[in-house]
């Protein structure tokens, strides 16, 4: 009966030691709780720092990629002529798009038969109502059949510049068709319409067409009022071959005309200053340019400007190029000074005698030609 109280008193001993132990295990079980959650809050922060870090890697690199390079001069040098090229090439697409939409033929150019560049092409103007004169300029000074074969083996071709009519295809382009298919001395302008007031932009066809098929020291607008002493106005181009940008004619100014409706009336006469006073320019019924000044107009045929009259307008444009004005006596119209003035001489010849109003003369190379 004594040893009773002994086992009653460990056992609560087993108990108090139990109970401690266990309140000391809560606490470590909260700690190591709240330290896997810092351990991952840490794991984290560091993930995303080291993503941020890597964002911040590429940014930095794209930048310094696209950041401009020390250049040297060389470089920098090449660079812009490959921008100066590839404005160029630009031009150049842009213009052979436009030759293309304005019909320009890319026939290989003609050479005479000796192999040299040809001398001059000769382009006269005539209409649909000009038959009867176009057969007597075929019966005078214009060479027809083999005869006009042998004078391009010399070095000179000869056409009659015409456009095509308001209506396409009908009876007026039909007959041209026929007479060209039966004498092949025509230059056919298809993309302009032949017109009295389109006389101006008749120009820029015309200089265009013939550059772009036959390449020649000299292109020679004349109007279809023109009898010409042909050998001598070939022995005027051979005299100046060779020589660039030639603005050959007789040259002339004179007053603008501002009153609508008069003969000669300028449209845009405020253009011309005060004075109201033409620039120096060749007259109309004949006019030679070299083959530099006629590819000028080939290129910027789009971009030039015409005015009312077609040597006006070929004068318009030679004020802004390296032209050398060549005013030749030869090329006047030998009628009163003042006659040349007002722009009323207009239908001249080539003199084929040193005589005129029955007394000896200057051998003038051209004059007025009684219609």
């Amino acid at each position: 009966m004594e040893s009773l109280p002994t086992t009653v008193s460990a056992k609560t001993d087993r108990r108090g030691r139990s109970s401690k132990s266990q309140n000391t295990s809560k606490p470590s079980i909260i700690m190591a709780f709240f330290s896997c959650l810092a351990w991952l809050y840490v794991a984290g922060r560091l993930w995303q720092d080291a993503q941020h870090r890597v964002a911040l890697n590429t940014v930095l690199k794209k930048n310094y990629d696209q950041r401009p390079k020390v250049l040297t001069v060389d470089d920098k040098l090449m660079v812009l002529g490959c921008k100066d090229l590839e404005r160029r090439i630009v031009e150049t697409e842009m213009e052979l798009a436009q030759a293309k939409s304005q019909g320009y033929l890319k026939n290989q150019k003609s050479v005479s038969s000796s192999g040299k560049k040809m001398l001059a092409v000769i382009g006269v103007y005539t209409g649909f109502g000009s038959h009867l004169k176009r057969n007597k300029f075929r019966g005078s000074w214009m060479p027809r059949d083999d005869a006009l074969k042998k004078l391009e083996e010399r070095g000179v071709v000869i056409r009659f510049v015409i456009g095509r009519s308001a209506n396409r295809g009908d009876s007026l382009d039909r007959k041209i068709d026929e007479e060209d298919r039966a004498t092949r001395d025509f230059l056919i302008l298809e993309n302009h319409e032949e017109a009295q007031e389109e006389l101006p932009k008749k120009v820029k066809f015309f200089y265009s067409a013939a550059v772009q098929n036959w390449d020649a020291e000299f292109y020679v607008k004349v109007d279809d009022g023109v009898d010409l002493d042909l050998e001598g106005l070939i022995g005027l181009l051979e005299s100046r071959r060779g020589q660039d940008g030639a603005y050959i004619g007789c040259m002339k100014s004179g007053d603008v005309i501002t009153e609508e409706g008069s003969q000669w009336y300028e449209p845009e006469w405020w253009k011309f200053g005060d004075d109201k006073s033409y620039f120096r320019h060749a007259t109309g019924s004949l006019v030679i340019l070299s083959k530099n000044l006629a590819q000028y107009i080939n290129i910027n045929s789009g971009l030039l400007k015409t005015y009312a009259f077609d040597d006006t307008t070929i004068g318009s444009w030679m004020i802004g190029v390296q032209a050398t004005y060549i005013d030749d006596n030869r090329l006047c119209c030998s009628s009163t000074k003042q006659e040349l003035l007002d722009n009323r001489c207009k239908y001249v010849h080539f003199l084929r005698e040193s005589v005129f109003h029955g007394m000896n003369t200057q051998r003038f190379l051209i004059t007025s030609m009684a219609l």
